[in-house]
């Protein structure tokens, strides 16, 4: 059984008590613009027939779904999740779709991925390296279960680089976000994520990090004028 520091049991706590109402919340504020961010994650993404996926901080289950829809049926998918609200949410889910049953859930978190060295064909994450703890030890896990010539892909939140437009942005994310998510939800859990988001490492900088982990060929792209970014790196 995994062991979580004090940040970490707060951080699934929180996740937990706000799983019931995410998937609504995250179309509302995002005006629906998270599920073009997914389909661009998941087209960087190189799986060979008969490949396997991990998808960390699968949460309810979308990109994991995003991933089934777009690979053959040979292709298996883990989702794995340190909350359990989360997978709670993301099974009824896949009950639900007919490509449920290619997706196996697991609970666990990053730092300690419960999977043997070089066994996945790629990994994704997406709105979930912020709130992993220990970010390079997580990143670190990553490598070790990615298969040589493997790929990984992260969709995070990041920092417009636009002056003008990073002020609006702010405003939006400091100011009518959390007032918004407290309407439907936990108050508290949507300040956490504007000050999550301002914590993050600048794109340069988490690139950086992810090639000290072992990653190669690691790049980034910017989307919606830089509100979020895709990571891609290669173990060789």
């Amino acid at each position: 059984m995994f062991k979580l520091s004090d940040k970490g049991r707060g951080v699934r706590s929180m996740f937990d008590s706000i799983a019931p109402r995410y998937d609504l919340l995250n179309r509302l504020l995002s005006l629906g613009i998270d599920r073009r961010w997914r389909r661009f994650a998941v087209s960087q993404l190189r799986i060979p027939a008969g490949g396997r996926v991990l998808d960390i901080a699968t949460g309810t289950c979308d990109l994991a779904l995003e991933i089934a829809g777009r690979t053959p049926e040979s292709v298996k998918i883990v989702g794995e999740d340190f909350t359990q609200g989360m997978l709670v949410q993301g099974q009824r889910k896949l009950d639900r779709s007919p490509l449920g049953q290619r997706i196996l859930l697991v609970n666990a978190p990053c730092e300690e991925i419960p999977h043997p060295d070089g066994c996945f064909d790629a990994i994704t994450i997406a709105f979930g390296i912020r709130n992993v703890v220990e970010r390079d030890k997580g990143l670190r896990e990553m490598w070790r279960v990615l298969k040589p010539g493997g790929r990984v892909v992260i969709l995070e939140f990041s920092n417009p680089r636009s002056r003008l437009f990073r002020q609006l942005y702010y405003f939006y994310f400091r100011r009518l976000l959390p007032t918004i998510g407290g309407l439907f939800s936990q108050r508290s859990a949507y300040q956490y994520l504007p000050d999550s988001v301002l914590e993050f490492p600048p794109q340069e900088a988490f690139c950086a990090l992810m090639t000290t982990a072992g990653f190669e060929a690691v790049s980034f792209t910017d989307l919606t004028w830089g509100i979020a970014s895709v990571y891609v790196g290669e173990r060789a």
